[in-house]
């Protein structure tokens, strides 16, 4: 997404574009990996000199409150965030940390079903989200959703 669809984004969100907000949503776009604040900062930090650590959070989480992005959090509590908004799951690596999106529509139909029939009193439930935890067997290669 170049600066031009960023900034259109922003102002239907109600936010001013400013080059923070700019930079920070290009790299959360750019990575897709669900980076930390540290993750983001070490990216963007190259190229913009001046941008603080604690302005990158402030951003981010800006975003979470707007509906830009989304926190995901780890087993151990780090903080990570996705700006991919659509329907999905995810698969953490307990061993390397890393959060990729799962998309299964078979898996969240049986879900969905399972909750629908249980009838859960005075809930309404408004999203499932499923996150399967494990380790990588090899670390050095990517995990292979079949």
């Amino acid at each position: 997404m170049d600066f031009e669809a960023i900034k259109a984004h922003l102002a239907k969100k109600g936010l001013k574009a400013t080059h923070q907000r700019l930079v920070v949503l290009q790299c959360l776009l750019m990575l897709k990996n669900h980076p930390s604040v540290e993750q983001v900062y070490e990216k963007i930090r190259p190229g913009n000199p001046t941008i603080s650590l604690g302005t990158i959070y402030k951003t981010l989480e800006t975003f979470v409150e707007a509906g830009i992005v989304q926190r995901v959090s780890t087993k151990e509590g780090a903080m990570k965030y996705d700006a991919n908004l659509s329907r999905h799951d995810h698969i953490y690596s307990t061993n390397t940390q890393e959060i990729i999106d799962f998309e299964d529509e078979e898996l969240s139909k049986i879900v969905e079903n399972y909750i629908n029939k249980k009838r859960i009193g005075n809930f309404k439930v408004n999203d499932i989200r499923i996150q399967i935890e494990g380790e990588k067997i090899n670390p050095e290669k990517d995990i292979d959703i079949i």
